[in-house]
């Protein structure tokens, strides 16, 4: 995986869990949503009172109402129309929300009111918006409530004096249901919450590494197009000052001065021929072989340590197939070749097969492989093995959060592919007095359809060059 992607996601994941998910809930949002509440409050009292005619505390309901009203007019003139809540700021809504609904069920019979459930549903919203510890103390509040409801309260009466109450044990069951529902919606919305933020995370994570490949590509074609454009005025001055010297006497100062220009032009060809290498390979060669493709991908890895060793064969004696150089695709196999890198050994193999129909690169290691408990979860964003500390000192590259091989996986299938994570042996295919492959194997598999350049015809034109304006 690639170090900026890890060490960003990693620096993310220290932060606290309800600033990582980032200051999005709007107070208009709220605002709304209780007034929504208020209407529906107002509504049941109404209809309570005239269709049903039940004796109810009106005054104290329109004071506890009364305080959602005033804390929304409030909220609506001081505080701008935009402006987004902090951790802090929505812990304390919810929580007026919480205790505002339970006054309202004081006063209401308890949980002999049907609308009881409802206490649970300020957790549910923390649930999904805010951190575990506000979600934790908003449920024990709400747990809290709850029990006090159970045996304090103004019971329900109708026109007649009539007292309305539920038998004892169904009371305790409405207060078990509140307590389960209140529990498992809590772990149930806060694991959907969590996997929907870290799949957001992530996809965000790659369209940045692709879009950072994609501007050094297109940087690559500027610095090419730069320097196939001053190759002419460069030309014309080497050749002028080399004319030039002839004129002049060793040893003259403007001797020695025309020596310097064609010196400091010989400079610059070298420095815009270095820079317009890579360029050159992203301008004019858009498709080249699979085999060149891949050793791209892995080159910058070439160097650190380990030996690459790369092979190449036809299963069915078919000439090796052009590609498209997408970035997605050199990126996607540059992450693969990195995690291989980090974690064998000393040696990584990276081998490429094709036929007729599909091209397949194998991608193993030395090292110790995958967790067995996480095969199955290869390829999920932020993904972390738990690991003690004297584990984490023996981790030099990085702790490894799964981001690097989502972005790789997410990537690579966006082309078509398929991908494959297993672990070794794989003793068919390595020397007898040589290297094992006990590590990590992964198979990235296209149909040749999908990525594969059409020669059939010849090779395909790249289109008129453009100039490109600097």
């Amino acid at each position: 995986m690639q170090p900026d992607n890890t060490s960003h996601s990693r620096s993310d994941s220290q932060l606290p869990e309800g600033l990582r998910r980032g200051n999005y809930i709007r107070l208009r949002t709220i605002i709304w949503l209780r007034w929504a509440a208020v209407f529906g409050q107002l509504t049941a009292l109404f209809v309570a009172e005239r269709y049903y005619n039940l004796r109810l505390e009106v005054g104290l309901f329109y004071l506890v109402v009364g305080a959602s009203v005033l804390a929304n007019l409030i909220s609506m003139f001081v505080f701008p129309q935009n402006r987004r809540l902090s951790e802090q700021e929505n812990f304390f809504m919810v929580l007026f929300d919480l205790l505002q609904l339970g006054a309202l069920l004081y006063l209401a019979g308890g949980l002999n009111n049907p609308f009881s459930i409802l206490i649970v549903g300020p957790v549910a919203v923390s649930a999904a918006v805010l951190s575990s510890r506000s979600t934790i103390v908003l449920g024990l509040i709400t747990l809290m409530i709850a029990t006090i409801l159970t045996q304090h309260y103004y019971p329900l009466r109708t026109s007649e004096g009539l007292v309305l109450r539920i038998p004892e044990i169904f009371v305790f069951g409405t207060w078990a249901a509140v307590v389960i529902a209140v529990v498992f919606l809590g772990v149930y919305v806060r694991r959907i919450a969590q996997d929907a933020n870290a799949m957001s995370e992530a996809f965000q994570a790659a369209q940045l590494a692709l879009s950072r490949e994609q501007k050094l590509t297109d940087l690559g074609g500027v610095i090419a197009a730069a320097a196939h454009e001053l190759g002419t005025p460069l030309a014309t001055i080497k050749l002028t000052s080399s004319e030039l010297i002839d004129e002049f006497p060793e040893g003259s100062e403007l001797r020695e001065d025309i020596e310097l220009i064609a010196t400091q032009a010989d400079r610059c060809r070298d420095i815009l021929r270095s820079m317009g290498r890579a360029g050159k390979d992203d301008l004019y060669m858009r498709q080249a072989p699979v085999t060149a493709v891949v050793q791209e991908a892995a080159s910058p890895h070439a160097d650190r340590g380990k030996m690459l060793h790369f092979s190449e064969d036809s299963s069915d004696g078919t000439f090796q197939p052009e590609i498209y150089r997408k970035p997605e695709i050199i990126h996607g196999l540059r992450n693969l070749v990195q995690n291989a890198v980090d974690f064998s050994r000393a040696n990584v193999w990276v081998e490429t097969l094709w036929s007729g129909d599909s091209i397949t690169i194998r991608i193993q290691d030395d090292g110790g492989g995958y967790p067995p408990s996480m095969i199955g979860r290869i390829g999920d964003p932020f993904m972390r093995r738990r690991s003690n500390s004297q584990t984490r000192a023996r981790q030099t590259a990085y702790e490894g959060m799964g981001l690097g091989l989502f972005i790789a996986k997410t990537l690579l299938e966006r082309t078509g592919a398929e991908l494959n994570f297993a672990n070794g042996p794989d003793a068919s295919r390595s020397a007898p007095s040589g290297p094992q492959r006990s590590g990590a194997l992964v198979i990235v598999r296209w149909s040749l359809a999908d990525i594969a350049v059409d020669t059939s015809t010849g090779r395909t034109p790249l289109g008129e060059n453009e100039l490109f304006k600097l």
